[in-house]
């Protein structure tokens, strides 16, 4: 609903209550129906209570005064303003020996006290408690097999490589797919978005690459209708929540349930994630959503998706979840075999590093943040983008349920941290289970994830994992020049550009522009190593030696462009390559320029330029709002995955600039691709980026720079070394080694640097030698490093350094008290997926 008006906002919203209206009437009688039967059967059924048991902590095996130390994790997070409230629900051997509220369950437009029976929008635990035991039951009943194309049930997905696309890879996000649809796209409609189901594209080949995706949940609720007739909801209602007497589970709850849900945004704050900030929406964008799913996908068609939409409470989950821990039976009611159960947790490899997937269930990956520390491998659970979590060990027959709106009442809660805290103060609770069968839990379910890597590189050795074809890219620069700069026409321009500023033939902006016609270049400024890309300290102004230009230089005494170079022009063109990481100065730069060129009324023209190490991966902590800086310009991930022309619109979204901004895309690019398959020649974007292999180093190494480290700068290869004259590179390297990273390996070294940190110094460190690009992880790497360094050298290494650059409190603090690197890379997941939808709207490339 980009830019709707408020007319539009009536229509789809009656639209979306006609559609309701009508299924509803169907549902209705389904309900009729169902009850006769329900009456029919009661004599014979057995009853159902609706909730568990409850039980003191100590005749559990658990220790009351340590699960009281999350009262005080719980209460500080809300003072935070982490959230408003919560309701968590622990549960062991059958009963729950902890059930408790905290906080609001509003705190807008007035205070609601949290209440147990509060119903929460569970977001995307609708995966795993709707659509995948759903679709385990039509596995169970034989109607569907795991190795299935998604075409046998969806032919309209053919083509496109979709059809190598199989329920498995569905379930486990191997699919290929993004992480969602575009969500610019103006559609309305649970049938609209099936229909783009139909032509989604991959961004990688089935099979080879996991990417957390909500189209593939999408995309199995469809399944679910077609083979049983059912929509997801009324199939789910059916055969899980009534027969398990989860009476307050279910899509779209009804009206008189509303007092007890806990609203999360404004429609404004839906209408964001849809690039719209809802200005002239009218009173419905001050309307909360309180019943209606948070999520806007789902919210568009409808309130019904595999991906989200389901509301529950903590007790409802409580039934659901010890049915699981029963072997698929709760109080008689058998919903899935035990053997159902055990292919559904089992631990599914997604790379080589270890990272596993249940069947819907996470296991170990970095959305598992809510596993905690101390759970062992082989339990399993499942987040909501919302604030709910899951989290379930088989091992001591314990399930954690923590329910929150922590997107209430702005969007910007975060309960990311907080989820794994609480896990880790209930797995330290436990008292009568044995190390020893907590160690054999683990190993049965090591040896299952062994066995199953061993099955995704055999996979993956029978693909070809480079999709995407090679082609000749056209830059923002070819396609004005193809256009004949009718964009510009006219104007009186200053650009800002470097020796990266080149067309496919080699020409420069600076002189492709400086003879075009109908237009008038007037004036250059120059980034960070000045205009020719050699300089590596402060850059004053000069002249152009071939156009006679001034060139104003925005690494100097200033960084910004200011009122007088600017009041002669008519626009503004920015043509730089950018290298993909947060802390490369000139996307500083790049905002610099918006904000003063918005000050100055002037329209900006990006020619954009591929990001060279593709458009897909992200990676690495959020910077800190308060610590942004010329090297941390605004709070995106270190690998953010974006062209020059994206973060442009991004920038100006989020940061509400308020540019005139106007990209010149790029053709024939796409997401998945490397530098070494646009067909443009490599430039140097700096002094010492020479390569490409240094630019996808570049992420990770590049972290460390600040510190008391040589990376490289002054010898033939920066950033594919790290020393000092304190370092034993031996050492480091075999410890790196026997970590096992996916797709690098270390070296021993000595280098010398010519300048730089150590000049003349002989250095003792590592080759950083990428083997594998599709497996290898850059910013991950670059915290196995810094852990490593940490580890090995703790006198030596200046940690505190490292801060400058990663500008992220939480993940320095994991770093100094020596939480592993996987714990600190899945401390992410929670702000790169919020990352990851709000990206979503500056995309301009599939």
């Amino acid at each position: 609903m980009v830019g709707s008006s408020r007319r539009q906002l009536a229509s789809i919203t009656a639209q979306i209550q006609h559609n309701y209206e009508g299924r509803m009437h169907h549902k209705r009688l389904l309900r009729i129906r169902a009850a006769v039967l329900f009456l029919i059967g009661a004599i014979t059924a057995p009853s159902l209570s609706i909730n568990l048991p409850q039980s003191a902590p100590a005749s559990a095996g658990m220790s009351a005064e340590r699960l009281g130390r999350m009262d005080s994790v719980i209460r500080e997070s809300i003072d935070k303003k982490e959230l408003p409230g919560a309701v968590v629900l622990i549960a062991r051997h059958g009963k729950v020996v902890w059930r408790k509220t905290y906080g609001a369950r509003a705190v807008e437009p007035q205070r609601e006290a949290m209440t147990t029976d509060t119903i929460f929008d569970l977001a995307s635990l609708t995966k795993v408690v709707a659509t995948t035991t759903s679709v385990m039951m039509l596995i169970e009943q034989g109607k569907v097999r795991l190795n299935d194309s998604v075409v046998k049930f969806i032919p309209e997905m053919k083509g496109g490589g979709r059809d190598a696309i199989t329920i498995e890879h569905l379930l486990t996000h191997m699919t290929g797919f993004a992480p969602d649809f575009d969500l610019r796209d103006r559609w309305i409609g649970y049938d609209e978005a099936i229909k783009h189901l139909y032509r989604e594209p991959l961004r990688s080949q089935p099979g080879t690459r996991f990417v957390y995706s909500d189209i593939n949940y999408i995309a199995l609720g469809e399944v679910v209708h077609r083979v049983s007739g059912l929509m997801l909801d009324e199939f789910a209602r059916r055969n899980i929540f009534a027969p398990l007497g989860m009476r307050d589970t279910g899509f779209r709850p009804e009206v008189k349930l509303r007092a007890r849900i806990a609203p999360t945004e404004k429609r404004r704050g839906q209408m964001n994630y849809l690039g719209d900030t809802g200005a002239d929406a009218g009173p419905e964008a001050e309307q909360w959503l309180r019943g209606q799913v948070h999520d806007p996908t789902s919210f568009r068609m409808g309130g019904v998706a595999g991906h989200a939409g389901l509301f529950s409470t903590a007790d409802d989950l409580a039934i659901f979840c010890q049915m699981l821990l029963n072997g698929g039976v709760f109080n008689g009611v058998r919903i899935l075999g035990p053997m159902t159960i055990a292919t559904m947790t089992r631990p599914h490899a997604i790379a080589e590093n270890g990272s596993a997937r249940g069947l819907g269930w996470d296991i170990a990956t970095s959305f598992s943040a809510n596993k905690g520390d101390l759970f062992p491998l082989g339990s399993f659970g499942h987040t909501g983008f919302t604030g709910t979590s899951i989290w379930i060990d088989p091992a001591s027959d314990t399930f954690v349920i923590f329910l929150s709106n922590r997107v209430h009442p702005d969007g910007k809660g975060d309960v990311g941290p907080l989820r794994g805290r609480v896990a880790s103060i209930v797995a330290s609770s436990i008292m009568d289970t044995t190390v020893a069968k907590a160690r054999e839990e683990s190993a049965n379910a090591a040896a299952d994830l062994l066995a199953s890597l061993a099955r995704l590189n055999a996979s993956r050795g029978t693909v070809n994992e480079n999709t995407v074809a090679d082609a000749q890219v056209l830059t923002g620069i070819d396609v004005l020049e193809r256009d004949g700069f009718k964009q510009l026409n006219g104007m009186r321009i200053g650009l800002v550009t470097n020796q990266t500023g080149r067309d496919a033939a080699g020409r420069s902006t600076i002189d492709i522009l400086f003879k075009a016609p109908n237009l008038k270049l007037t004036a250059l400024f120059s980034p960070e190593h000045g205009i020719r890309g050699v300089a590596d300290e402060k850059v004053s102004d000069t002249k152009d030696e071939q156009t006679g230009l001034p060139i104003y230089s925005l690494y100097g005494e200033t960084r910004r462009p200011n009122p007088e170079q600017l009041k002669d022009l008519d626009a503004v063109v920015y043509d730089i390559q950018d290298v993909g990481a947060r802390f490369y100065t000139y996307i500083t730069t790049l905002g610099y320029v918006l904000e003063e060129a918005a000050k100055a009324k002037l329209p900006v023209f990006i020619l954009d330029r591929p990001n060279p190490i593709n458009g897909i991966d992200v990676e690495g902590p959020l910077a800190d709002q308060d610590k942004l800086s010329f090297v941390a310009y605004h709070t995106i991930p270190v690998r953010h995955g974006l062209t020059v022309g994206e973060l442009a619109r991004l920038y100006n979204e989020e940061r509400h600039i308020g540019a005139d901004l106007r990209v010149i895309k790029l053709e024939n690019w796409r997401r998945a691709m490397w530098f070494d398959a646009t067909g443009l020649v490599w430039i140097n974007p700096s002094p010492n980026m020479r390569s490409l292999t240094e630019a996808a180093l570049y992420p990770g190494v590049g972290l460390l720079e600040a510190t008391n480290l040589s990376v490289g700068r002054g010898t033939d290869t920066p950033f594919e070394v790290i020393g000092a004259p304190w370092l034993d590179g031996p050492r480091l390297a075999t410890y790196l080694n026997a970590r096992r990273i996916p797709g690098v390996r270390f070296i021993p070294l000595r280098f010398t640097p010519k300048s730089s940190v150590f000049k003349n110094e002989e250095c003792k460190g590592v080759n950083v030698v990428v083997t594998d690009r599709a497996k290898f992880q850059s910013v991950s790497t670059g915290i196995e490093m810094a852990a490593a360094l940490h580890q090995l050298f703790p006198a030596q290494w200046k940690i505190d350094a490292y801060s400058h650059l990663l500008v992220n409190s939480d993940a320095l603090e994991r770093l100094k008290r020596g939480d592993s690197p996987e714990e600190i890379v899945r401390s992410w997941a929670n702000g790169l997926e919020n990352f990851r939808r709000a990206r979503m709207r500056a995309l301009l490339y599939e």
